[in-house]
């Protein structure tokens, strides 16, 4: 299998697993008991949590564990609705990640007005009306994805960042896509709140942070017996949180491979293109994550292209992970402004760390046989490759 879908979850690393096996075996203690058993494993927590602290330039504690991406994402923004009940606005961007625009449409529907900023067609985010935005004086929160998940197009960050701070306005970003691939240093960013989460860059699935400034005020949203510092109740899930912060230090020793990544892809996506001179990258080019690569071609359904190439071995996705499972055009690429034949012609393909060259060439060769194929197929672009479902 050459396995392309990075962004919806990454291999656990051999060093991470060797980390995890104790705290699931014979480390069995609870970190909030006050005996000795317990107290290894308290300071084993403490230890992941510096850990993973330090991939972000954040204090340790800063860092409240989660059970992933998802739940940091709503408990920033339910937190921050929590503590200003007057304020009735939420702002966000029409590219977010479901896991922010499932709450913000939950709110919308119990009366709060929700501005979704547009980006352009190759995905920046239109900072004038971020702008406008966020000078209404009712803004409980504004939530800005860092990089995003299907087209890795990286959001204006620093200057959205800058702009909610010249309003007073409570920040928030999902960076669940970009933590382990790019430096981020919260202490150099007008930043509350920002989400992360293990499996994005080789840790264990199950396992998140949300990053709260050490100056903002936070109301807890999971009661209890008031572990995380009352931040967030239940019992710590050790063995995670152990990989958590042994996959954060090795991210942070391999973010200077980020040039060789973005060299693979680069190659990948010519040799693709110089077979298939109509195929197009859905995304601004220079200003995207280095393993991430959309691309469209023109005529093509999406759902066979996957289907051929999950029977070549190769794992590509159609967008995001998180939807249902189901096979859906990508929403991001339709709020770029392209049509929905665009979005259903559009296939993401996502490298790691342990992406090989071999594995590139190989992987483009079977792109270009599989489009050739479906294009003497379904000449029209239409229809439905019948077969097993595609791997996600």
């Amino acid at each position: 299998m050459i396995y392309l879908d990075n962004n919806a979850t990454t291999c656990l690393a051999p060093e991470v697993l060797e980390a995890m096996l104790p705290w699931l075996g014979d480390h069995y203690g609870n970190p909030s008991g006050g005996y000795r058993f317990g107290r290894e494993a308290r300071k084993a927590v403490d230890r992941s949590r510096e850990q993973v602290a330090a991939l972000i330039g954040a204090q340790p504690g800063e860092i409240v564990f989660t059970s992933g991406g998802t739940e940091s994402n709503n408990t920033a923004i339910r937190s921050a609705l929590a503590l200003r009940p007057d304020c009735r606005t939420l702002v966000s961007s029409t590219v977010e990640h479901s896991a922010v625009e499932e709450v913000l449409k939950y709110h919308q529907s119990r009366g709060y007005e929700v501005i979704l900023n547009p980006v352009d067609s190759t995905g920046r985010l239109d900072l004038g009306a971020w702008r406008e935005s966020l000078a209404k004086g009712s803004v409980a929160i504004a939530s800005l994805i860092l990089a995003n998940n299907e087209t890795g197009v990286l959001s204006p960050f620093a200057e959205a960042a800058a702009i909610a701070a010249e309003h007073g306005v409570y920040f928030h970003t999902d960076a669940v896509q970009a933590v382990g691939k790019i430096p981020i240093d919260v202490s150099t960013l007008p930043v509350h709140a920002l989400s992360l989460s293990a499996h994005k860059f080789h840790g264990p699935k199950g396992i998140g942070a949300l990053y709260l400034n050490r100056h903002t005020r936070f109301e807890p949203q999971t009661l209890g017996g008031g572990q995380e510092q009352e931040r967030r109740s239940g019992t710590e899930n050790v063995p995670g949180i152990i990989g958590f912060g042994v996959a954060a230090e090795l991210a942070a020793l391999h973010l200077a491979e980020a040039g060789r990544i973005a060299a693979l892809r680069d190659h990948f996506e010519s040799a693709v293109i110089e077979s298939l001179p109509d195929a197009v990258v859905n995304g601004e080019p220079a200003n995207r994550l280095p393993n991430t690569s959309n691309l469209y071609f023109p005529g093509v359904d999406g759902e066979g292209l996957l289907i051929l190439l999950d029977e070549a071995g190769v794992s590509c996705s159609p967008g995001s992970a998180c939807s249902t499972g189901a096979v859906q055009p990508s929403r991001i690429v339709r709020a770029m402004g392209h049509s929905a034949a665009r979005a259903r012609s559009s296939v993401r393909f996502s490298l790691s760390r342990f992406t090989s060259a071999e594995e590139i060439a190989s992987a483009a060769v079977s792109v270009v046989k599989a489009v050739g194929k479906l294009r003497v197929v379904m000449p029209s672009g239409g229809g439905r490759v019948v077969g097993p479902s595609p791997s996600r």
